[in-house]
């Protein structure tokens, strides 16, 4: 049974004509009464009574006539759901990045693009690089935010630099000012600092943790395993000191001092991940142009 041979019999079911059939299908009456002769053979039943200028449905036809039509109509749909999503009109996008991320970079982006394809659902996960690593290779996201390197080798990603960032140190404007006479911190300035700390598997806290390591002396932390507003809000609060993206400061950092870094300070690299053997879907992709455009 073909989808074409459904149409041609839903028509001269309507039209009760096989001359006027053909012409609201745009084919050859042969072709059509051909097509019809070939699904009654494949049904095993006639669906017309065919007497001259009097054209009916048997019985068969007439059970068969509700079916197709609701096939052809279930294929309209089908064929409207897959041009709205070619054309952006719907769909989703699922989106993976780290928490200090979902913060600084993707608000701004996160907002253009609503605008624009407001019919886009945004499903956003958060977590740090080596989580998002292991979403992104079993298929749960469609792209992803990571910092490199990648904690792990993941050759079946594709990854493409995104920016690079500074990393500053936050203070609370009531506590003493970090480093010595207000020059940019040292990293060897927060041995003498208390630090906040992120939770285990946050990349900052591995970055800043092997700064310290590097520069000689462990970190001593006053608080650790808090997510980024929670570092913030104990920043604030006065328990100690934290190391944070730059833009992670100028978006959230009031009732916060910020100090920089001294060169080579500290940096980290930001890149757009999506798997190698599948292609993003198409919202998906237009998002990553986004990203890369911003």
């Amino acid at each position: 049974m073909q989808f074409q041979q459904l149409q041609y019999f839903v028509a001269v079911a309507e039209a009760r004509h096989f001359t006027r059939a053909a012409e609201l299908v745009h084919v050859a009456q042969p072709s059509l009464s051909q097509q019809i002769k070939a699904l009654e053979r494949e049904l095993g039943a006639d669906l017309f009574l065919r007497a001259r200028g009097n054209i009916t449905l048997t019985d068969a036809g007439e059970a068969l006539l509700p079916l197709a039509r609701r096939i052809l109509a279930d294929a309209d749909t089908a064929r409207h759901e897959v041009q709205e999503l070619v054309q952006l009109r719907r769909g989703r996008v699922r989106l993976g990045a780290t928490p200090s991320l979902c913060t600084g970079l993707l608000p701004d982006v996160l907002r253009a693009f609503h605008d624009r394809y407001p019919g886009i659902r945004l499903l956003i996960e958060e977590g740090g690089s080596h989580d998002l690593v292991r979403e992104l290779a079993r298929g749960a996201l469609d792209l992803a935010l990571v910092v490199l390197p990648l904690p792990t080798p993941a050759p079946a990603l594709t990854t493409v630099e995104l920016l690079r960032e500074d990393l500053v140190v936050v203070s609370s404007p009531e506590a003493p000012v970090p480093g010595r006479d207000g020059r940019p911190v040292e990293i060897g300035d927060l041995e003498r600092e208390r630090l906040v700390m992120f939770r285990h598997g946050y990349d900052l806290r591995e970055l800043t943790v092997a700064a310290c390591r590097s520069a000689g002396f462990e970190p001593d932390f006053a608080v650790e395993g808090g997510e980024m507003d929670a570092v913030l809000g104990f920043v604030r609060a006065g328990l100690g000191v934290a190391v944070v993206p730059r833009m992670v400061a100028a978006r959230t950092g009031r009732g916060l001092r910020v100090t920089p870094l001294a060169r080579p300070g500290l940096h980290r690299t930001i890149a757009l991940a999506h798997r190698s053997d599948v292609a993003p879907p198409r919202a998906a992709r237009e998002l990553q142009r986004m990203l890369l455009e911003r």
